[in-house]
């Protein structure tokens, strides 16, 4: 980078979104670490000076308009939205629509408000990113996840509209699609705390993906020159064939 570019990366605060700051910070960026949870952020800020905490709720349009007036005119050239998550396991037919519309809240709306928010400060600078983080089953659903799917559908149309939408301006759009990522909180907030349920996601599996791998694959798509877009990125581990289909035993 010629010059000092910010990142600003939500849902910092765990999993791929606080391993994606790191990756970032690691690689010059000037990274906005945005989450709930101001003491998590604040220990990951502490790794790298590089990295900077800013508290944001991705629900709260008055949240959102906090941080932008934080950001001024900085420099911004990449937004990377990992604030998202699954809040249930149940049937359609079982399923509680107050968690749908959390479901939804957080993983589509909140990416709407930011990419609102943000796009502005791309096309001051004449350059930008927006990297949508969807999951494999925002192209393949499966029983007990239809909250989440839907969710995860519409982020990834999202992606679709906007790079329709963009054509013609400095800006990139990606969709990262990953698969069976173990981190140390999505499964046990999707299954309400109950740590033998979350565990069974990943039984048997040989080498699941973790946080750094994914963000090493959005490292890899920002990092790449202006002109060259991936559209979507999908990635799984090996033992995973699509999201129902997965070897449970060691890879022969």
């Amino acid at each position: 980078m010629s010059t000092r570019e910010y990142a600003v990366i939500t849902g910092a605060s765990s999993g791929i979104g606080a391993a994606t700051a790191r990756a970032l910070a690691a690689n010059g960026y000037h990274v906005i670490a945005a989450a709930r949870r101001v003491d998590k952020l604040t220990a990951l800020a502490a790794e790298s000076e590089n990295i900077e905490a800013v508290e944001l709720d991705v629900t709260s349009q008055a949240s959102v308009d906090a941080l932008v007036a934080k950001l001024g005119n900085a420099p911004v050239s990449v937004l990377v939205h990992s604030a998202g998550g699954a809040f249930d396991a149940d049937s359609v037919m079982d399923s509680d629509p107050e968690l749908w519309q959390k479901t939804f809240d957080i993983n589509v709306v909140g990416a709407v408000r930011m990419v609102k928010a943000i796009t502005p400060l791309f096309r001051e600078h004449r350059k930008g990113h927006i990297v949508l983080i969807t999951s494999t089953a925002a192209h393949r659903t499966y029983e007990n996840g239809g909250s989440y799917a839907a969710a995860k559908f519409g982020e990834a149309s999202l992606v679709d509209t906007l790079r329709l939408e963009l054509n013609g301006e400095p800006i990139r759009v990606t969709e990262i699609a990953p698969g069976i990522v173990k981190t140390e909180e999505f499964a046990k907030i999707r299954y309400k705390g109950n740590t033998e349920a979350a565990a069974k996601i990943y039984e048997g599996i040989e080498k699941p993906l973790i946080a750094d791998d994914v963000a090493e694959a959005i490292r890899w798509v920002v990092m790449l020159p202006d002109h060259f877009n991936v559209d979507s990125m999908m990635i799984k581990p090996l033992a995973q064939a699509v999201s129902h289909k997965v070897y449970r035993k060691p890879i022969r």
